[in-house]
């Protein structure tokens, strides 16, 4: 398989840190761990994508299953949504570009299919946020959270595929965002609109969020997925969108007295939540610094690099005792969210992972290997396969909720398998 297209993830600037993953200076008994944390992200990446190839293939009316509850009932006339699809495009494409098997390209071409003669709002552009189980437009807003996750499973299957028509369209989809999204005066990206692209009151991505222009999660998706789309089409004007985006990170969505992240803004960048998200800390603590290693901007990577390890010191206060990462803190009302759901567990594998290569603190090795196990004895589904949504406080799986669905997607669990074995493989390479 051609190699033409390579992430960057073991880049660092020269001199720092002092430690940079020598595993000549590691112990037996870490290269061990590292070496069996490595052969079972592997299995369990298998794991994963066989189930989805098995379970969630729509034979009747094509593409994906919308809906797949806790039990693996399948509800097959449920919506299915733009974030799914682009996630399955994106897990598969990637998971192709990884391991070069043949199976895994099949799924993502199904993917695509399905996105571009489904999803694709051919009078208005951009795409859908859902259609009915029968691919018709069922939900037609323009949700700038769905476009990010188009664009970054299209420029993951261009990768895989070399297929025109997917750097096309993601370049497309890029290109309607800023021209719709983008707000010239304050910086950053509204949240959503219409289906033709008029304005709308009720801007939330889901029931949970506040009802602002903009939010946190959008801005850390478009950075993953511009410089995602870097790679392939390595326009100037593309990478000063993805340096700006990191600007934006820096100067203001990162709470530098505590290195949480704020969640929602206004228009002008006031902030409008109390709400600290543990999972998204420990998610924007390497995602962008790997935007940014993308891009290879020095100066700005070395600044990022310095604030990673502060987002995932302030990350692992969200950890409990059993190595689980909890949900939310609101800070006004003092309450936990007293959940372990199952995306943040597979963010913290690839976060803490990263800050141990940062600093070589074992510590955070520690945490990134507690959060595995965390992962393989509570939220893995032993018995029917996949990882619950899940868990409540004493363990229980969070039956109330679904496996497969409009947010459930193959997408933060194979990426953690496939960001450990790689970063694994570089570490123990340097022996």
């Amino acid at each position: 398989m051609k190699k033409e297209f390579t992430y960057k993830q073991s880049f660092f600037p020269a001199g720092y840190p002092a430690f940079q993953q020598d595993a000549r200076s590691l112990t037996e008994e870490i290269k061990n761990e590292l070496h069996k944390y490595r052969k079972q992200t592997a299995a369990e990446l298998e794991n994963i994508l066989s189930w989805w190839m098995k379970t969630t293939i729509d034979h009747e009316n094509g593409g994906f299953y919308g809906r797949i509850d806790h039990r693996n009932k399948i509800l097959s006339q449920a919506p299915k949504g733009a974030v799914l699809n682009s996630r399955i495009l994106w897990a598969f494409s990637s998971a192709y570009n990884f391991t070069g098997e043949r199976k895994y390209l099949d799924i993502a071409a199904r993917a695509f299919r399905y996105i571009t003669d489904h999803f694709n709002d051919k009078e208005f552009g951009g795409v859908y946020w859902s259609v009915n189980y029968k691919g018709e437009p069922l939900n037609t807003r323009k949700q700038i959270y769905a476009l990010a996750f188009a664009v970054y499973g299209l420029s993951e299957y261009y990768v895989a595929s070399r297929d025109e028509n997917a750097k096309e369209t993601a370049i497309y989809l890029y290109n309607l965002i800023i021209n719709h999204s983008y707000d010239t005066k304050q910086g950053g990206y509204i949240e959503a609109f219409a289906r033709d692209w008029n304005q709308i009151e009720d801007l939330r991505l889901s029931e949970k969020d506040a009802n602002e222009k903009k939010s946190m999660n959008t801005h850390l998706h478009l950075l993953e997925a511009f410089s995602n789309l870097y790679r392939i089409w390595p326009c100037e004007t593309l990478r000063n969108k993805v340096v700006q985006l990191t600007r934006i990170f820096l100067d203001r969505i990162i709470d530098h007295k505590t290195n949480h992240l704020f969640l929602f803004f206004d228009e002008s960048w006031q902030v409008r939540s109390d709400i600290i998200s543990y999972g998204h800390d420990i998610e924007a603590a390497w995602l962008i610094q790997n935007a940014v290693a993308e891009v290879s901007e020095d100066s700005l990577f070395e600044e990022v690099i310095r604030i990673s390890v502060k987002i995932a010191e302030a990350a692992a206060q969200g950890l409990d005792s059993d190595g689980g990462l909890w949900y939310e803190y609101d800070l006004q009302t003092k309450q936990l969210v007293r959940q372990k759901h199952s995306w943040p567990q597979a963010e913290a594998m690839i976060g803490f992972f990263n800050a141990w290569q940062i600093t070589g603190d074992h510590d955070f090795l520690k945490k990134s290997l507690s959060s595995w196990q965390f992962a393989k004895e509570f939220i893995i589904d032993q018995e029917l396969g996949e990882w619950y949504w899940g868990v409540n406080a004493d363990h229980s799986p969070m039956l109330s909720e679904e496996k497969v669905g409009i947010w459930k997607c193959p997408y933060h669990n194979s990426r953690a398998c496939i960001e450990i074995i790689r970063r694994v493989q570089n570490t123990l390479s340097k022996t």
